[in-house]
């Protein structure tokens, strides 16, 4: 590692100024949310959280309640990115049914208030943590908050999505093959050099993928980092960052997560949180193949066939993502002062990804 390791809890926690060019019209926003959300008062102050990557996130304060309010990106924007309509529908029908994510207010689709269409949801006051390793708690809290991860994603794939009003919300079957077409055209349209082992897993993925197991709501993008905690207890009160959901395979969704127990470190820390090389029984954390059998249990399933499959494919999948952050810095549509470093993995996650295809047969 490099002397330049940023702090990740640091770095990524809070608020700071406005982004230059992301600024919002104070007075036009507060006129607006005074008419659409039960309770306003002004006036308002603005602030950008420093952790949003893909839509700029900002914290709205009045004198006496905070909001969130999350709005697609200004600029040359890849097709089908950015879908805060999405996300407000999500979060609205998992509020609805008692899943914890923030409460939503209002969906904007006028360009005219703030420029770009957004969202506003409730303010949920409590901790994120950025290190997968939980340096600020004990072992006892640590693995009450692995559990209650485990605990929130299985109940995420519980549902029903006709329960929730969700079942047209993505296509039945063929979720990670859609995936695969997906990423691999973002890919194409956000690439900026060469990386051998993602050109191969583009060839490689689509004839491997196995079927779906069953089709539930999928999170996309399920990590620590997504998630706000309670201030006291180890309860998660807000999964965050719903852009990616869609009807899905829930293994798929599930295997994303457990990447943080194989993610290679990035030398700049900028990348997303890693276990790799810790004492996992010292620090109470459960091992991979613990974690799943715990989810496993909480299901309903024997097990979990093609790891090594689902492995290589979100890796892939997440250098895709990181990629379209290069793209974006590119384009000049990043909003996060560490997109740059961000973008330097994509080639780790590459190889990564590849080594893992390679023991699930490809050559």
């Amino acid at each position: 590692m490099n002397d330049h390791r940023i702090n990740r809890q640091a770095a990524f926690s809070g608020t700071r100024a406005v982004t230059a060019g992301y600024e919002l019209d104070e007075l036009r926003l507060a006129a607006y949310m005074a008419g659409h959300v039960d309770g306003f008062s002004g006036p308002v102050t603005v602030e950008q959280f420093k952790g949003g990557q893909s839509n700029p996130t900002y914290l709205v304060s009045t004198p006496g309640e905070k909001y969130v309010l999350r709005r697609k990106p200004p600029g040359k924007l890849l097709p089908s990115a950015h879908a805060v309509d999405r996300e407000y529908r999500v979060i609205s029908a998992l509020y609805d049914a008692g899943f914890p994510v923030a409460r939503p207010y209002c969906l904007c689709a006028d360009d005219g208030v703030v420029g770009t269409m957004f969202y506003i949801m409730a303010f949920a006051d409590g901790r994120v943590f950025w290190e997968p390793d939980l340096p600020a708690c004990g072992n006892t809290e640590r693995a009450a908050i692995y559990d209650a991860m485990n605990a929130t994603i299985a109940s995420l794939h519980s549902f029903e999505p006709a329960t929730l009003g969700l079942e047209d919300f993505g296509k039945t079957g063929g979720y990670v093959a859609r995936q695969i077409k997906r990423w691999s055209s973002q890919y194409e349209q956000s690439k900026t050099e060469t990386v051998r082992e993602m050109d191969g897993l583009m060839s490689w993925l689509p004839d491997a993928c196995p079927g779906d197991t069953r089709t539930t709501l999928v999170h996309g993008d399920f990590r620590l980092d997504n998630m706000i905690f309670d201030k006291a207890t180890p309860r998660v009160i807000a999964v965050l960052d719903w852009e990616l959901s869609t009807l899905g395979d829930p293994i798929g969704d599930f295997t994303y997560h457990l990447m943080q127990w194989h993610m290679p470190h990035s030398r700049s820390g900028a990348g997303t949180g890693s276990l790799v090389g810790l004492d996992l029984e010292a620090l109470a954390i459960p091992s991979r193949d613990d974690y799943v059998d715990a989810y496993c249990r909480r299901v309903g399933i024997d097990g979990i066939d093609n790891l090594d499959f689902y492995f290589a494919y979100n890796f892939f999948r997440l250098a895709a993502i990181l990629q379209g952050i290069v793209g974006r810095v590119r384009d000049g549509t990043a909003t996060n002062p560490n997109a740059p470093a961000m973008a330097a993995q994509v080639r780790p996650l590459a190889e990564t990804a590849w080594a893992y295809a390679r023991r699930a047969g490809a050559d």
